[in-house]
């Protein structure tokens, strides 16, 4: 079945589309796609945000690895630099506290007929990407390909089994979203 997913572009598209809509279906309904959590979540007190990330972050780490365990897929990690990720971050942080939104929140904000993720985060993106795009030659060779560690994953650079990263990270996590949960944030 994944191999026949995995051959034919349509199928590709079906699946990506499906998750995506059930990817803002879950945004809308924790909540996270509200202005006002967002906000609160930035001033430090509506810790809503935190935990639906940390809930996908475990949730996603321990699958991957599961599949991965089970050969049912393949990781194939972007290559990356220390000089791309913290450009890359500054750009998401700037755009996040100027309007509230990020990119996948922005999506499912405008799916709910929030007019200002609508003109303000799209036209956001859309504009961002074109002067990315515009100043990639420069940036590249001036900021991106500073400190580039390529494929490199933690597992890899530690010379570990993933499972040894994995299990206590997401361990370490679960009792994070705990303790969150529990103090009433």
């Amino acid at each position: 079945m994944l191999a026949g997913v995995r051959s034919s572009k349509g199928a590709q598209l079906a699946v990506g589309l499906a998750i995506g809509v059930c990817f803002g279906f879950c945004l809308q309904k924790g909540a996270v796609t509200r202005y006002d959590v967002i906000i609160g979540q930035l001033l430090l007190r509506d810790f809503t945000v935190v935990k639906v990330m940390l809930s996908a972050v475990v949730t996603g780490m321990l699958a991957v690895h599961l599949l991965r365990a089970l050969r049912l897929v393949e990781l194939h990690p972007k290559p990356g630099s220390l000089g791309s990720s913290a450009l890359g971050g500054l750009i998401f942080g700037v755009g996040f506290a100027l309007l509230g939104y990020c990119p996948g929140t922005v999506a499912g904000a405008v799916g709910s007929g929030h007019l200002d993720a609508l003109f303000g985060g799209v036209t956001g993106i859309m504009l961002g990407s074109g002067f990315f795009a515009a100043a990639y030659p420069t940036l590249d060779r001036s900021v991106l390909s500073k400190g580039y560690f390529g494929e490199l994953t933690f597992p890899q650079a530690l010379k570990l089994n993933p499972w040894v990263l994995v299990l206590p990270a997401a361990a370490v996590l679960a009792a994070l979203l705990a303790m969150i949960e529990h103090a009433g944030l």
